[in-house]
C-alpha cells in the first residue's frame, strides 16, 4: 500500500471518528454490524488505534531519517579519525601480533622469501624492459637532448549558412484573429 493510500485511509478514519462522536454522542449505545454488537466507544477506540499507529509509524520514520542523516554527515570525519588511529597503532606496536590483536588489527604480512630462480628471472626482465624502452643510467639520460620539430596546420571552419529571411505578415482589417502574426 502506498504512503498516499495510507494517508487517505487515516484521513477517512479521522472523519469517521468525528462523525461517530457527532451522530452517536452516547458512548454506551450499542450498534449491530459485522455479525456482532459493539458500543460506540469500542468502535471509536478501535478506529483511533489506526490513527495512533500511523502517527507512531510516521514519527519513527522521521526519527530514522534524522538519525541516518546525522550518521551520514558524521561518518567521513569519524572514519578519517579511525584511519589515523589505526596508522598510529600500527606504528606504535609494529609487528607485535598480540598487541595488534587487542585492537582487531592483523599484523603486517611478511613477504615470502624469493628463491634464487625468481630473483634471476626478475633481473632478466628488468634488463629486457630497460633495453626495450631505451632507458639507461642517470648519466646517459642527462646526455640525451631532444629537438621538437612541429608544424601547425589550421583548417578554417566552414561558414555557417545564412539565417532564413524573416517575412512580416500584413494584418487583415476584417478579422481580429488574423491580425496576429503566425510563427512558422
Amino acid at each position: 500500500m502506498t504512503s498516499q493510500a495510507i494517508a487517505d485511509i487515516v484521513a477517512h478514519v479521522t472523519k469517521v471518528i468525528a462523525g461517530m462522536k457527532k451522530r452517536f454522542p452516547n458512548g454506551s449505545q450499542v450498534l449491530q454490524f459485522g455479525g456482532g454488537t459493539h458500543t460506540v466507544d469500542e468502535v471509536t477506540t478501535a478506529l483511533q488505534a489506526i490513527v495512533t499507529n500511523r502517527t507512531a509509524v510516521d514519527t519513527a520514520k522521521t526519527a530514522l531519517q534524522v538519525a541516518l542523516d546525522a550518521d551520514e554527515a558524521a561518518a567521513p570525519a569519524l572514519l578519517a579519525e579511525l584511519a589515523a588511529l589505526t596508522k598510529f597503532l600500527r606504528s606504535m606496536f609494529g609487528t607485535a601480533a598480540d598487541a595488534l590483536a587487542d585492537f582487531d588489527l592483523d599484523p603486517p604480512k611478511v613477504p615470502a622469501p624469493r628463491t634464487a630462480a625468481e630473483k634471476a628471472v626478475a633481473a632478466a626482465k628488468g634488463v629486457a624492459t630497460r633495453k626495450a624502452r631505451g632507458t639507461g643510467s642517470a648519466k646517459q639520460k642527462k646526455s640525451v637532448k631532444g629537438n621538437v620539430t612541429a608544424t601547425l596546420v589550421v583548417t578554417p571552419a566552414p561558414a555557417a549558412p545564412p539565417p532564413p529571411p524573416v517575412t512580416e505578415v500584413e494584418p487583415a482589417a476584417a478579422s481580429p484573429a488574423a491580425a496576429t502574426p503566425k510563427s512558422p
